[in-house]
């Protein structure tokens, strides 16, 4: 079997074992990640806009 291929399915169980564990910190991650890729968006609409 493909190492590659064991190290995926193996981070996929510890998410699903996270997420069944921990249901409230796991969505706390998940709104983290949101927040962080939203303020990203910002900031580079602002770069983008001060280009012009």
């Amino acid at each position: 079997m493909n190492p590659k291929k064991v190290v995926t399915w193996l981070i996929v169980a510890f998410v699903v074992f996270y997420v069944i564990q921990a249901p409230d910190s796991s969505a706390q991650v998940v709104r983290n990640a949101g927040h962080a890729l939203g303020d990203a968006a910002t900031s580079l609409a602002s770069f983008v806009k001060s280009l012009t």
